[in-house]
């Protein structure tokens, strides 16, 4: 709606052109934090779909992440002092055993993700009291490893993916980033299903070879153990079942989590998209433009229409613009209603030195 067809930049609108030469109307600028609310969400229509909205990855290759050492430590750190600690109290706990060290680590394993089969269990106060407060602090480096390992390493094989999916096709490395923004989620919960899907099936082989069990009875303590469900009537029993269950254990019943995860990060995103969509779609009113007339001019500018859009996306409030508009009034040290070179050294000057 620029005057005289003369193309405006985008954020022109939110100034007003006559502060710029008469600081008299600086104050004015103040009414751009009377931004009027946009619809509510609850109003969009609920059979819409789509896919959601997505930021880009953070790490699709590179060195090792920070975050993945810090929860390789934890991990080495909680499972060395309970298996220690679990070693030290061995006689006290009572159930099948085989290798001291490997029970240990096994028990520690057992109880940090709440399997809990019973084929060894506490039998003293002192040792009761000490599996609660491990499980706990479990429970607490679970939710760490599925904020941070987890997702990261399924980030990391999001490029792989889409290759193979894409290996008939020519694509630019630009189009396989935008590809993996749109359907981030979607690729993320696809290979969260296909690593948890090889897990069972090597768990239910090895409870088979090593454990002696049929397929039906195998499956079955691979469910329970995945679902940390942990009956208890079918376990890992011998010395190599449970070195090898010390980390199927640990990995599968992660897996699980991260996949609910992503599952409901999906729902969410498709919930966002069709909001996106509805509001892209819709059309305008009379009432809209007068709530996305900031200035109240009888017009709507580039500026005040992305401002009212974003603000039924849900992507802003009232409250970012806000602080927003206070940073720049302290920035504006002028009060010409603009930002420039001058205005930012003069604001990182100490009022003493102005």
């Amino acid at each position: 709606m620029a005057s005289n067809g003369a193309k405006l930049p985008l954020l022109s609108g939110l100034v007003d052109s006559t502060l710029q030469t008469n600081n008299a109307y600086a104050p004015n600028r103040r009414r751009f934090r009377r931004v009027k609310s946009a619809p509510l969400t609850e109003f969009v229509p609920s059979g819409a779909g789509g896919d959601g909205l997505l930021s880009r990855p953070e790490s699709i290759g590179g060195k090792l992440h920070p975050s993945l050492i810090l929860v390789a430590a934890s991990m080495a750190i909680y499972l060395g002092a309970g298996t220690l600690c679990f070693y030290l109290v061995r006689d006290d706990i009572e159930g099948t055993k085989t290798n001291p060290i490997i029970d240990s680590i096994y028990f520690c394993v057992v109880t940090m993700t709440t399997v809990g089969y019973g084929d060894l269990v506490p039998n003293t106060s002192f040792v009761k009291l000490l599996a609660s407060a491990y499980v706990f602090a479990g429970m607490a480096i679970v939710g760490f490893i599925l904020s941070k390992a987890a997702d990261y390493l399924v980030e990391k094989q999001e490029m792989l993916l889409i290759k193979a999916l894409n290996k008939h096709r020519k694509m630019t490395p630009s189009k396989t980033i935008k590809e993996i923004e749109s359907y981030r989620v979607r690729y993320k919960c696809l290979i969260a299903s296909a690593i948890l899907s090889v897990l069972m099936f090597i768990g239910t082989i090895v409870l088979r070879k090593k454990e002696g069990l049929d397929l039906t009875d195998a499956l079955y303590c691979v469910f329970s153990t995945v679902t940390t469900l942990g009956y208890g009537d079918e376990s890992f029993s011998t010395r190599g079942g449970r070195a090898f269950g010390i980390f199927w254990i640990l990995i599968s019943t992660l897996g699980l989590a991260q996949l609910f995860l992503y599952v409901a990060e999906l729902f969410t995103e498709s919930r966002q998209r069709a909001l996106v969509n509805w509001v892209l779609t819709r059309k305008m009113t009379s009432l809209d433009l007068e709530a996305a007339d900031i200035d109240n001019d009888g017009v709507v500018g580039a500026a005040e229409f992305v401002i009212y859009k974003l603000k039924e996306m849900g992507k802003i409030t009232q409250e970012d613009i806000s602080l927003i508009m206070e940073e720049f009034e302290d920035l504006d040290i002028d009060q010409s209603g603009t930002l420039s070179v001058s205005d930012l050294v003069l604001a990182q000057t100490p009022p003493t030195k102005r």
